[in-house]
């Protein structure tokens, strides 16, 4: 068991609760509580694959576009380019699909993509069948809500870099759900409780789990470039480079000489040479990352941590408080607070105005108050990946702090 970082009884005790059933886990400096399996846990068993350790938002990660502008395109003035962020920001926040908004408003998301007549849908129930692809069809490039973003961000070379966060929406909630269903003896569509369930994926239904679940990576992978590519689109801009990664996800892996099955649930896959893309907060700065190179001349007991740790990362600065402590509680039908919240608007609005950021939307459960410190963070992974670039927030757009979605993990 390798943990990387302080961490709360009550996530280590839900760690050691997941390393009962595993053959080895680590926990990320950003772990937190989540369903069954922290945040920021990594997992790794024989021949099986935990449904709730991939979670509800399957394929959830992060993409980064470097494009080929700078800053001062933007304006000769910090004015001039303020005005210019604000404008693009209303745009993202026009064309692009958040929080309530479950079917995509722009007409040219990649619906036709292969991935729709792909053969894993024969998994699918042949009577739930078109219902799914449907939903799926309709909310591909959708973003969601919660701690899901459409970011712009300039590098140490005022170089421009669009950040998208989000999963596979519906279509991979729907699928999480069946198969928690499925597994305790229910029908598809069912709802049970949320409890561990390991699929052996030599059997059908561990297999159907694992070609729908890779199904609905290829699904979140098609809408978080075409959503990364439409802002680029927006700035008038074209792509140099992207960095893009899961960290909702099962991988099929080799450590200690054994084939293991991964699961990463809010962890980032960070092997020698691979680069990540790491969110910070709506106020702090994002990074890109590479796991280390340790025939780079790095000490063998880095290399021995980057085994231990599944060759994973953190996949965000990772929350110290949660939704219900900062936003607080109101009654909908009465609109009376019920349990105030730790975090104010004004509080919120004066550390993203102090960033110089241009917000869309955002409540105060995902103000910068409520997480770590980035830097701190991958602090505690202790030399494990090295950061590339560092991206400061120009505009961030987000669901806002009343919008409610049902597919966000």
């Amino acid at each position: 068991m390798q943990i990387f970082g302080e961490h709360d009884e009550a996530t280590l005790r839900q760690l050691r609760d997941v390393a009962s059933r595993a053959d080895r886990v680590a926990l990320m400096a950003d772990g937190h509580v989540g369903y069954v399996m922290p945040i920021g846990g990594v997992a790794a068993y024989r021949n099986k694959v935990s449904v709730v350790g991939v979670g509800f938002d399957i394929a959830c990660g992060n993409a980064a576009i470097l494009t080929d502008a700078y800053l001062d395109d933007l304006g000769a003035t910090a004015a001039e380019r303020h005005a210019a962020l604000a404008t693009l920001a209303d745009d993202i926040a026009s064309t692009v699909s958040f929080g309530l908004g479950r079917r995509n408003r722009a007409d040219d998301a990649p619906t036709d993509d292969a991935l729709f007549e792909d053969a894993a849908w024969e998994a699918v129930p042949r009577g739930q069948r078109q219902a799914l692809r449907d939903k799926a069809r309709s909310q591909l490039g959708t973003v969601g809500s919660g701690n899901h973003y459409v970011d712009v961000f300039a590098d140490e070379a005022d170089r421009l870099w669009v950040g998208v966060h989000f999963g596979s929406r519906g279509f991979g909630h729907t699928i999480a759900s069946a198969f928690l269903a499925l597994s305790q003896g229910a029908r598809w569509g069912a709802r049970v409780p949320e409890r561990e369930v390991l699929l052996d994926v030599d059997r059908s239904i561990g297999a159907d789990y694992w070609a729908l679940m890779t199904l609905a990576g290829r699904y979140a992978y098609a809408g978080r470039e075409w959503v990364a590519r439409k802002v680029v689109g927006l700035l008038g801009a074209r792509e140099q480079d992207l960095v893009h990664n899961h960290h909702n996800f099962a991988w099929r892996e080799r450590h200690w000489g054994d084939d293991l099955i991964v699961v990463r649930k809010g962890a980032t896959p960070a092997y020698p040479g691979q680069r990540g893309f790491v969110g910070g907060s709506m106020g702090d700065d994002a990074v890109i990352v590479e796991g280390v190179d340790t025939a780079r001349h790095v000490a063998p007991e880095v290399h021995d941590l980057q085994r231990r740790a599944l060759f994973s990362t953190v996949h965000g600065a990772g929350r110290v408080m949660s939704r219900t402590q900062a936003a607080g509680k109101v009654d909908r039908r009465t609109g009376r607070v019920r349990l105030p919240g730790a975090i104010s608007p004004q509080m919120m609005r004066e550390w993203v105005e102090r960033k110089g950021v241009v917000l869309r939307g955002g409540g105060t459960d995902e103000s910068p108050h409520v997480y770590r410190r980035l830097p701190d963070v991958l602090a505690h992974q202790r030399g494990t990946v090295r950061v590339l670039h560092t991206l400061r927030p120009l505009i961030v757009v987000m669901a806002g702090a009343h919008e409610v979605d049902p597919y966000k993990d």
